[in-house]
């Protein structure tokens, strides 16, 4: 269950998110909307937004391009991760991560079976962490995000989360890089 240690001081994260749609602009984003507005709501720093077309290159440049930013904490996608042809977001990202975050796969698809049934079996929800950089890749739907933020992220990103969280072992994602 999730506890919040209220004597710790909150520490906001610094998230981009990233839509992918063939059929929507930004001005029609639900799906960002809402993570917008959650991770605001919750206290944490929206650092940047974009949305894109289906494309594996221009998926990878920019997930890699917010990787590389070191004002960039966490990084965010919803959708393309179905099965059409035009779902290419695990394909784009998963070849960055250097650690795959296995459980919140499992977490994401446990929430949303309470909601839609065995449909959550056509999902390909995934995260990972590559550089010291978090990434989830969500579903494009607005339920999906909202499932995964109020059930996994928005505990998982608070370091006052106990018994323990993403954000108080972020310091040490790099350590195999400094020679720790």
């Amino acid at each position: 269950m999730s506890r919040i240690d209220e004597t710790r001081p909150f520490h906001p994260v610094r998230i981009a998110v990233l839509t992918m749609s063939d059929t929507r602009s930004l001005a029609e984003d639900k799906s960002g909307d809402a993570l917008a507005q959650m991770i605001a709501e919750d206290g944490h720093v929206l650092a940047d937004r974009k949305l894109l077309k289906d494309d594996v290159k221009a998926i990878r440049a920019q997930v890699e391009a917010w990787i590389a930013d070191p004002m960039i904490d966490v990084v965010i996608t919803t959708g393309g991760t179905g099965f059409t042809g035009r779902d290419v977001t695990p394909e784009a990202v998963k070849p960055l991560f250097e650690k795959e975050v296995d459980g919140f796969s499992v977490i994401f698809h446990m929430l949303s079976f309470q909601k839609i049934g065995t449909s959550t079996i056509q999902s390909r929800a995934c995260a990972g962490v590559a550089h010291g950089t978090y990434i989830f890749c969500l579903p494009g739907s607005t339920g999906a995000c909202k499932d995964a933020w109020n059930g996994i992220l928005k505990w998982q990103l608070d370091n006052r989360h106990r018994p323990c969280n993403f954000v108080e072992i972020m310091p040490r994602l790099e350590e195999h890089r400094r020679g720790s």
